[in-house]
């Protein structure tokens, strides 16, 4: 089936692109929303712009869609992407990273449902601590971008997904209720490689800003 897979740049996107070739899917091209608003209900903005070298990597077109990212009016402009990719590429479904929240799983699907489209969640309600563990085992170099929530702080920036990470993660679930997979916004992700890549991103250059437990990095790759 040709599918089109919303796309973030983050680990649950490109993981669910991953299983959905894996399943013997078409991935016939990325959908990337690009909010406005960073503090969107449906969309990752962190890093958001590096999709488009992530797309070459992958070697699959990318459909860009800006959003002011106003709540529920921006499913309008997520619906015109996906009806952009209909037409462009004859998309037949959509895939999506959704793990936890019903919020943007009910939506997508609803948009999906009126447009006679198939919607797959691959990583729907999997248990947050395997999702993790699943990355490494299929080799995803997956960096944290932003962090909000305590006790995180700057210092958390930059790292890989690793069994370190996972050991301490599970640490803060069991102490501070903090999400393993971020799903709470705790903590936003870049993959710079992973088996969909030709080759891995580079980090280049670092700015690193914010205060307290609200920490987000923005970096330059090649």
């Amino acid at each position: 089936m040709k599918l089109g897979i919303l796309f973030s740049g983050g680990k649950d996107s490109a993981y669910a692109a991953y299983l959905a070739k894996k399943y013997n899917h078409e991935l016939t091209c990325l959908i990337t929303i690009v909010s406005e608003n960073k503090d969107s209900f449906m969309f990752h903005t962190p890093s958001i712009d590096k999709t488009i070298l992530q797309a070459k990597l992958m070697d699959i077109p990318i459909i860009i869609q800006k959003t002011k990212g106003e709540k529920e009016i921006e499913l309008d402009d997520l619906e015109k992407a996906i009806v952009s990719a209909v037409k462009k590429y004859h998309i037949e479904g959509v895939v999506t990273g959704a793990v936890a929240s019903v919020y943007q799983a009910s939506r997508i699907q609803m948009i999906c449902d009126n447009l006679k489209l198939e919607c797959f969640n691959p990583l729907w309600q999997k248990n947050q601590i395997e999702l993790l563990e699943e990355l490494i085992k299929n080799k995803f170099e997956v960096i944290i971008m932003q962090v909000a929530a305590h006790p995180l702080d700057k210092n958390w920036l930059g790292k890989t997904i690793d069994k370190s990470f996972i050991e301490k993660i599970k640490t803060l679930n069991e102490k501070y209720k903090i999400n393993p997979a971020g799903e709470g916004g705790e903590f936003e992700t870049l993959v710079l490689n992973c088996p969909l890549f030709k080759e891995p991103l580079k980090l280049k250059n670092k700015v690193i800003t914010g205060s307290g437990n609200s920490w987000k990095m923005e970096v330059e790759l090649e």
